[in-house]
């Protein structure tokens, strides 16, 4: 199926059932965000990349404006709904400051394995410990997404690009669990590097009995 909708390219990827809070103050944006309110449309977040304006991105809806302020900037509260493909970009909306596109809605699989979403959560919150950040989810792994999680596990722009382009969750998990198992030792390490750091001007407590050990291993 495809559909005309107003866009609003910017430098993030958004995925479905993400919350996000935004400011508006461009002119464009106003009204854009104004009309979609008031007619309670979707509109369209391609992501910006280093190349330009990327093929995939996700709708999103206005929850509520959370302030007006004097001079029109608005403070907006969205979600993320659905991912969609480009097929032509509208730059120029007769009567419309904003641009939109011609888009379709791939067939985007949400059912994943529920042991290695387990297994991934556990990777996660170890994650998290090492770089102790305290992130709070839901016990129920049954209702987790690794949509939920893709925000919080370390990955670059392009790499939430690349993760976006995947249509089944099982194709999602594996990803996630590559990048992890990728950066953890990384983490690890930087802490040992750390703490040799730290080590550096104490005292010690060494004996010549250890390096004559060590010699003979």
């Amino acid at each position: 199926m495809t559909k005309f909708i107003p866009i609003f390219p910017l430098n993030i990827v958004v995925f479905p059932n993400e919350k996000l809070n935004l400011h508006i103050f461009e002119p464009r944006y106003k009204q854009l965000i104004q009309e979609c309110f008031q007619e309670k449309k979707h509109f369209g977040i391609p992501a910006v990349l280093k190349n330009g304006m990327a093929e995939m991105g996700t709708t999103v809806e206005i929850i509520q404006i959370d302030k007006e302020h004097e001079n029109g900037d608005m403070d907006i509260r969205t979600r993320g709904v659905e991912v969609f493909k480009i097929l032509e970009v509208i730059k120029q909306i007769p009567e419309k400051m904003y641009g939109g596109a011609i888009v379709n809605y791939p067939d985007n699989q949400v059912q994943g394995l529920q042991h290695k979403m387990q297994a991934i959560m556990n990777e996660v919150r170890y994650f998290h410990q090492l770089l102790e950040v305290s992130k709070s989810y839901p016990t129920d792994i049954g209702t987790i997404s690794t949509y939920d999680i893709a925000h919080h596990v370390g990955m670059s722009l392009d790499q939430e690009y690349e993760f976006l382009n995947l249509l089944r969750e099982d194709q999602r998990q594996e990803y996630i669990q590559r990048h992890l198992k990728t950066i953890i030792p990384t983490i690890v390490e930087l802490q040992k590097l750390k703490e040799r750091i730290q080590l550096n001007g104490h005292f010690r407590k060494l004996s010549v009995d250890d390096t004559d050990a060590k010699m003979e291993d």
